[in-house]
């Protein structure tokens, strides 16, 4: 048994949801907050058997699409300073998807 851990922006969460349960995969989904760009994440926790893992990463990759957004720059200032910000291109999206062993599994 695996509990496979998959980080996808919030914009994707709904679509990520949606194929997993049409999948037949049981899944929790929890907020969170990504420490780089502080911007809301969706964080699901999939039990599942060693053969499906390959499936289930599968469709998170398929609905979990990376973009280029445009993220404004903070550069340092003293008190009273002014400055435009400069927008960069950020890549967001995607997966971070961490696969672990379960030696154990119950269910109440």
């Amino acid at each position: 048994m695996k509990l496979i851990v998959a980080i996808v922006n919030s914009d994707d969460s709904a679509s990520v949801q949606e194929g997993l349960t049409e999948g037949g995969y049981f899944v929790t989904k929890l907020s969170t907050t990504g420490g780089f760009l502080k911007k809301g994440n969706t964080t699901f926790l999939i039990g599942t058997n060693d053969d499906k893992v390959g499936d289930c990463i599968s469709v998170i990759k398929a609905k979990a699409k990376k973009r280029v957004e445009k993220e404004p720059t903070i550069p340092p200032t003293e008190m009273g300073e002014f400055f435009t910000p400069i927008m960069v291109d950020v890549l967001v999206g995607g997966a971070t998807v961490f696969v672990l062993n379960i030696d154990q599994f119950e269910k109440f």
